[in-house]
């Protein structure tokens, strides 16, 4: 059996959600009279979620829930897991570097990593690169030359 104040507590969220849906169907029949129609069926689907919550007993279990210390207890005890979680990670990240790096790390440590003379970091099989393009070669004092160029493309 339920006592007075959980009662009570109910009873003060149902109203304010009935006339929190109550205004909500008030002011979409108002956006309605502007000829804004579609406004208004939006403004009336918001509205309607709150006395939803209430008829599904989503409220009840709300109040229970917000006058409740060891709920909210529990909420305390989650918060610190999600915070140690993301301590962690924030540490991991920065121990590890770069994912690149830890990928590095982890092939050197493997003995069947090949190490290429020139190479930054070991090579993990017999994989092959396209080459990559040479230089250009510095051009002398004319900065025109492109622009004469894409003239002459063009016929002009």
């Amino acid at each position: 059996m339920l006592d007075r104040a959980t009662l009570e507590d109910r009873m003060i969220a149902e109203t304010v959600c009935s006339a929190v849906s109550a205004a909500g169907l008030g002011i979409a029949v108002v956006t309605a009279y502007r000829k804004r129609f579609l406004t208004a069926t939006r403004i009336a689907a918001y509205s309607l979620v709150p006395i939803g919550l209430v008829m599904t007993g989503v409220v009840e279990w709300l109040a229970d829930t917000a006058f409740s210390p060891t709920a909210w207890a529990g909420f305390g005890v989650l918060g610190a897991a999600w915070v140690l979680f993301m301590t962690t990670r924030v540490v991991e990240r920065r121990r590890g570097g770069t994912r690149k790096e830890r990928r590095a790390a982890r092939a050197a440590d493997r003995p069947d990593a090949v190490a290429a003379p020139a190479a930054s970091a070991p090579s993990l099989g017999q994989g092959s690169r396209p080459a990559s393009r040479p230089a250009a070669a510095p051009r002398g004092d004319d900065d025109f030359s492109d622009i004469e160029a894409i003239l002459k493309k063009h016929g002009i």
